[in-house]
C-alpha cells in the first residue's frame, strides 16, 4: 500500500497576466518520491515549485502538509545582497540550520563560507545555497537547477548525498545524466497541464512523443489550427529527437577519425601532411606551457585543432579551464612552448553572464537592433522567422527582456549570436537555463556549424552528444586529450587509476584488514539475513529498472506493440516500488546494525 501524500494540490490554479498559467492541477507527493519536473521554458517549472514550497500564493486550489513537515527550497538564484559572509547566508532566518551542519557540508563541497557574499563567485554561492538547504535536514527539498555552476566533483557528491537521502525531493533540471541517476517519477508541465508518470526520466521521451502522436491523431479530426499545432509538435519535437539521433551516429565517425589522429603514428602522419591538410588546422598548441607563480595549470600541451573539431574542455573548479581557454584563443601567452592561430580566425564567444540581456529592452532590439530583419552568416531573414527557428512565439517581439525566463534569455543570446559570422565559436557553460528541448536544439546547430567550436562545460551529457574530442583537466597542469565525450575521459581516468593502484598494490604486498562484520546483537535472525540479502536484490531490481527503461527508449515501441509498452510501464512501475521498500528496510536495518 502506498504511504500516504506528505503534501498535496487539489485544483491549484495561477493567473499571470491576462490569463491562467496553469488552472486545476493535481499534484501529490509522497515521503520518498524523487520526482523530476520537466517543461519548456517559460510554461512555470519554477513558479509550481514555489507554489509547492508556499512561496507563492494560488489564485485556486487547497494545500494539504502533513504536520510537522519540513520543506527547503533550493533556489535557481538565491538572493545574497545584505549578507556579509557566505556563513551569514547560510545561517540567516529562523529556520536556519544548525551551524555545525552547515560547516559539516561545506567542507564536503570544498566552499569556505568566511569568503564575502558580494565577492563570491557563482560556483561558491551555489556551494553556500546547498549547505544551507541539505544542512536543514528536510522532509521535502526541492531544487531548482541543482547544478548549475557547480563543476563535476561537487555534481558526484551532490548525486551520491541524494541518493543516500531518506525525504522526498522535486527537481528542476537540464542536466540528462543527472535526472538519469537520480528520478522515479517525472512530472510534466506542457501547456498548462500537468502529467504525471511514475517512470524515472530515461523513459520520458519515449513517453512524451506518445503523447505527442495520440495528440496528433486526435487534432486530425478536429480544427484546422488543431492540426498546425499538432503538425508542430510531432514534427517539431519528434522528428528533431530522430534528427538528433542521425547526428550522433555522424559525431561517432568524427571521433573515430578523430582517434586516429591522436595516436602516435596518426600524428606522424599529420606531420608530413599536404599544405591542404595542414591550412584545416585553426589552432596549433607546440608543448605550451603555462603556470601562475609556482602552481603549473598547463604543461607541455601539443594539439591541433582543425576546422569543424568541437573541443570540450572540463574539469573541477580551480584545475585551469579557464586559462586553457585562454591560451587557444590567444588571449594570453603560454610561458613557453607556441600556441597559433590561423590569421583568418573570426571567433564570438558566448559567456555566462548573459550582459547583453538589460531587462528594458525589447526581444526586436537584442536580436535585430530593433529592425524586422536579420542577417544570419550573410543570409537576410525575417526576424520572426528566425524566432521561430529558435523555438520562440514570434509575437514575443515586442516583449521585454525583463519578461521572460532565464531560459529564455539564454536561448534569445545563443539565437543572437549564432547569426553573426564567424569561424570560432566560445561556448561558457551554454547550457545553464536551457530547456531539454533547447538543449537539442542547440546540439543540432553545434553540429550544422561550419566552424571551429570550444566549449566549457559540467553538462556530461551535453559532451557526450556534441564534442568530438574531450580536453580533461586534473589541476597538476596535464591536459589529457582524449577523442570523445565526457563518458571517454571518465572511462580513460577510472583505467589509469585502475592500474595505479595496481602498481602500488605490487609495491606494498602487505594484506590490507578486512573491515570488522556488522554487529549482530541487536537483530533477529530474519533481521539479520534481510540485512545480508537485500543489497544483491536491490542491484537486482535497478538491472531489470535499467532493462526496462532501455526498451521503453525505442521511440516505435508504442505504436509496433502498445501491449509491450504497458507491460513495460507496469512491470518498471512494481519494480521501483519494491526497490523503494527494500532501500528504506535495508536503511532502518544498516542504523540499528551502526547502532
Amino acid at each position: 500500500m502506498a504511504a500516504a501524500p506528505i503534501l498535496s494540490w487539489e485544483g491549484l490554479g495561477l493567473i499571470q497576466g491576462n490569463g491562467w498559467l496553469f488552472s486545476d492541477l493535481d499534484i501529490h507527493i509522497g515521503p520518498r518520491d524523487r520526482l523530476a519536473l520537466i517543461g519548456r521554458n517559460g510554461a512555470g517549472k519554477t513558479t509550481l515549485l514555489k507554489l509547492i514550497g508556499g512561496q507563492v500564493e494560488a489564485d485556486k486550489g487547497t494545500r494539504s502538509i502533513q504536520p510537522g513537515t519540513r520543506i527547503v527550497t533550493l533556489e535557481q538564484d538565491p538572493f545574497f545582497t545584505g549578507y556579509d559572509t557566505l556563513m551569514d547566508f547560510a545561517l540567516s532566518g529562523k529556520d536556519a540550520p544548525p551551524r555545525h551542519e552547515v560547516e559539516a557540508i561545506a567542507g564536503q563541497l570544498g566552499i569556505d563560507l568566511s569568503r564575502k557574499a558580494d565577492s563570491a563567485s557563482g560556483g561558491e554561492r551555489r556551494r553556500a545555497a546547498l549547505a544551507r538547504a541539505l544542512a536543514s535536514e528536510p522532509d521535502l527539498l526541492l531544487l531548482d537547477e541543482p547544478t548549475n555552476h557547480l563543476d563535476l566533483a561537487a555534481i558526484d557528491w551532490l548525486e551520491d548525498w541524494l541518493m543516500r537521502y531518506k525525504g522526498a525531493f522535486v527537481v528542476i533540471s537540464h542536466d540528462r545524466t543527472f535526472l538519469d541517476r537520480l528520478t522515479k517519477a517525472t512530472l510534466w508541465l506542457d501547456r498548462g497541464a500537468l502529467r504525471r508518470k511514475d517512470i524515472g526520466f530515461g523513459s520520458y521521451e519515449a513517453w512524451m512523443e506518445t503523447v505527442y502522436a495520440e495528440e496528433a491523431r486526435a487534432a486530425d479530426k478536429l480544427d484546422a489550427k488543431l492540426k498546425i499545432e499538432a503538425h508542430w509538435l510531432e514534427r517539431g519535437v519528434t522528428a528533431r529527437h530522430k534528427r538528433n539521433q542521425g547526428r550522433l551516429e555522424k559525431l561517432w565517425e568524427m571521433r573515430a577519425q578523430r582517434a586516429a589522429m591522436l595516436t602516435p603514428q596518426g600524428t606522424a602522419k599529420l606531420a608530413i601532411a599536404s599544405d591542404d591538410a595542414k591550412s584545416k588546422a585553426v589552432i596549433v598548441a607546440d608543448h605550451a606551457t603555462k603556470s601562475f607563480g609556482d602552481r603549473p595549470i598547463v604543461k607541455d600541451f601539443t594539439l591541433r585543432i582543425t576546422r569543424k573539431d568541437r573541443i570540450g574542455v572540463v574539469g573541477s573548479n580551480g584545475a585551469g579551464k579557464t586559462t586553457l581557454l585562454k591560451l587557444l584563443t590567444g588571449e594570453i601567452e603560454p610561458d613557453s612552448g607556441t600556441i597559433t592561430l590561423a590569421k583568418t580566425l573570426q571567433g564570438i564567444m558566448i559567456d555566462q553572464q548573459r550582459s547583453l540581456m538589460a531587462p528594458e529592452k525589447r526581444v526586436r532590439d537584442v536580436l535585430a537592433d530593433g529592425s524586422d530583419w536579420i542577417d544570419v552568416r550573410g543570409v537576410r531573414k525575417h526576424i520572426h522567422g528566425y524566432l521561430k527557428d529558435f523555438l520562440f512565439d514570434p509575437n514575443l517581439v515586442e516583449a521585454r527582456i525583463g519578461t521572460l525566463s532565464g531560459g529564455e534569455r539564454s536561448r534569445l543570446l545563443l539565437a543572437r549570436e549564432f547569426a553573426r559570422f564567424s569561424n570560432l565559436l566560445v561556448l561558457d557553460e551554454p547550457t545553464n537555463d536551457l530547456d531539454l528541448e533547447t538543449l537539442d536544439l542547440l546540439q543540432e546547430v553545434i553540429s550544422d556549424y561550419d566552424g571551429t567550436v570550444l566549449i566549457v562545460s559540467h553538462d556530461r551529457d551535453f559532451l557526450d552528444r556534441t564534442v568530438t574530442i574531450t580536453l580533461g583537466m586534473d589541476g597538476s597542469g596535464r591536459v589529457d586529450i582524449v577523442a570523445g565525450g565526457y563518458a571517454d575521459w571518465e572511462k580513460m581516468r577510472k583505467s589509469r587509476n585502475a592500474a595505479g593502484a595496481k602498481a602500488a598494490a605490487k609495491q606494498s604486498p602487505s594484506p590490507i584488514a578486512a573491515p570488522p562484520p556488522p554487529k549482530k546483537g541487536k537483530l533477529t535472525y530474519k533481521d539479520q539475513r534481510d540485512y545480508e540479502i537485500l543489497p544483491k536484490r536491490i542491484e537486482e531490481l535497478e538491472a531489470a529498472i535499467v532493462s526496462g527503461e532501455t526498451q521503453l527508449a525505442d521511440p516505435d515501441l508504442y505504436s509496433k506493440d502498445p501491449k509491450k509498452f504497458d507491460a513495460l510501464m507496469e512491470t518498471i512501475a512494481k519494480a521501483r516500488a519494491e526497490k523503494d521498500a527494500a532501500e528504506e528496510r535495508w536503511l532502518e536495518l544498516a542504523e540499528m546494525v551502526e547502532g
